[in-house]
C-alpha cells in the first residue's frame, strides 16, 4: 500500500514542536504537498527549507491551545511538541509534566471541541510496556510519554477523538539540534580529534533514520481504521550503542578510541524493539534505510557542517587579525 504526500492536498495541517528535530523534517516533507501547513512552537522559528505559517505559543496553557485551534481549524494534527530529555534528575519532573502531559491534554481537549479528522500523537520507545508486574517508568520523560499516550487512548474511547499514537524509536539523522545525543556527540568528538566518553554501550536500541520516520508519520496520518491504536515506528532490529559507536569510527576512518565505561549507565534503561510487522499491517509502512547507510548520511552532513564552521571560524580570525 503506497501513500502519497499529495493526499494532503487542500487540507490544513498543524505540526506542534516546530523547533525540535523531527518537526522541521516533517514540515519540509509536508510543504511539498498542496496542503496548508501551520507550525506552532514556544520558541521563535528562524528557518525552514520551505515556509509554512508559523505561530508562537505555549500549548501548556489551555487558552493558547483553544485560541490557536479555533483560528487554524486543522484537518490533521501532528503533535510532536515535548520536553525530550531522558535524564533522571528531579529537575526534569516539572518541565516534563508541563511540556509533555499538559500540552497533550490541552491539545486533545481543544481538538475534540472543534473537531478534527486525525491527530497523530508522538509516543516513545521509553514508555513502559504493560505486563503482569508493576509498571514503573524509567524517567520523567518516560512517564510523560506514557501518561500522554494513556490520555490519547482515553480521548478516543470516551469522546471518539480520532487520535493515533506513533511510538517513535531512537531517531537519528542530519539536523539533530541536541548535540548531546549519542550519534552527534560521537561524530563531533571524532571530528575534533577527541575521545568520546561513553557508557558501557551494552544497551541494545532500535534505531530509525529520520526520513523513514517522517514517512511513517505520514502513513500514520493517512491510514484507515487505526483510531485509538498505537503503531511502532522503528526498524525492528536491535543494535547496541557500542556497535553504533564503533561503526561511526569506522565510517569516519578515525584513529581516536572511544572511552567505553568512562561514564555510568543510566539506571532502568529499557530494551524494546518495534513490532514492524504489526505496523506494516496497520498502516502499510516499513523503513527503507539501513543503519549503516543512515549513519553515512548523518556523518556526511556533520562533515559538511564542520567544514562550513571551520571556514567561518577562519574568516572571523582573519578579520580580527586585519583589524589588529
Amino acid at each position: 500500500m503506497v501513500r502519497s504526500i499529495d493526499r494532503f492536498s487542500g487540507q490544513r495541517i498543524l505540526v506542534t514542536g516546530g523547533t525540535g528535530f523531527i518537526g522541521p523534517h516533517l514540515c519540509n516533507a509536508l510543504c511539498k504537498s498542496f496542503a496548508e501547513i501551520h507550525v506552532v512552537s514556544r520558541k521563535v522559528i528562524s528557518t525552514f527549507e520551505t515556509r509554512p505559517r508559523i505561530w508562537q505559543g505555549d500549548l501548556s496553557e489551555i487558552t493558547t491551545a483553544r485560541r490557536l485551534l479555533q483560528i487554524i481549524r486543522p484537518d490533521v494534527i501532528f503533535h510532536l511538541a515535548g520536553y525530550a530529555v531522558g535524564g533522571r534528575g528531579l529537575e526534569f519532573v516539572l518541565p516534563t509534566f508541563h511540556s509533555n502531559i499538559a500540552t497533550t491534554v490541552n491539545l486533545l481537549t481543544a481538538a475534540t471541541e472543534i473537531g478534527c479528522n486525525r491527530i497523530v500523537v508522538a509516543g516513545s520507545m521509553e514508555e513502559p510496556v504493560a505486563s503482569t508486574e508493576d509498571v514503573i517508568p524509567s524517567s520523567p520523560y518516560a512517564v510523560g510519554k506514557w501518561a500522554s499516550s494513556a490520555y490519547a487512548r482515553m480521548f478516543n474511547r470516551l469522546y471518539n477523538t480520532p487520535v493515533v499514537i506513533a511510538r517513535i524509536f531512537m531517531t537519528y539523522g542530519p539536523g539533530e539540534p541536541n548535540s548531546n545525543k549519542i550519534i552527534p556527540y560521537v561524530i563531533n568528538s571524532l571530528l575534533h580529534g577527541e575521545s568520546p566518553k561513553i557508557s558501557s554501550g551494552t544497551r541494545e536500541v532500535d534505531w530509525i533514520y529520520i526520513d523513514d520516520l517522517v514517512d511513517g508519520l505520514i502513513h500514520t496520518a493517512q491510514a484507515q481504521n487505526v483510531e485509538g491504536c498505537t503503531v511502532d515506528l522503528g526498524s525492528g532490529r536491535l543494535v547496541s550503542i557500542r556497535k553504533v559507536v564503533e561503526t561511526l569510527v569506522k565510517i569516519m576512518g578515525s584513529n581516536v578510541q572511544p572511552l567505553f565505561g568512562s561514564i555510568p549507565d543510566r539506571p532502568m534503561e529499557q530494551v524494546l524493539i518495534a513490532h514492524t510487522e504489526i505496523t506494516r499491517e496497520k498502516i502499510g509502512w516499513k523503513p527503507k534505510t539501513s543503519l549503516k547507510q543512515g549513519l553515512k548520511y548523518t556523518v556526511n552532513w556533520h562533515i559538511k557542517q564542520f567544514a562550513n564552521d571551520k571556514v567561518l571560524r577562519n574568516e572571523v580570525y582573519e578579520a580580527k587579525r586585519v583589524d589588529e
